[in-house]
């Protein structure tokens, strides 16, 4: 449910949920990306910053099928995904 709403969000507004909603969990880096995931109410959330542009480039639904799982697993436990 709270994961349909937020993919229906615009950019300007996952942003600003995140902002003030998120709680920051674990950073990563994924090839050019540094990638913050944050868990917002029972969701997590990457949010995808370009560090050689400076700019944040998405904000994306966890997605537990994705390879990066494996790299935030190594550092912590998420809840419902393992």
């Amino acid at each position: 449910m709270i994961a349909d709403r937020f993919e229906k969000l615009s950019f300007a507004e996952r942003a600003r949920r995140i902002r003030f909603d998120g709680q920051f969990v674990t950073s990563i880096r994924y090839y050019s990306y540094k990638i913050n995931l944050y868990l917002l109410g029972k969701i997590y959330v990457e949010v995808f910053y370009h560090h050689l542009e400076d700019r944040v480039e998405k904000i994306e639904l966890l997605d537990e099928r994705s390879s990066r799982i494996k790299f935030y697993t190594d550092q912590i436990k998420l809840k419902d995904l393992i």
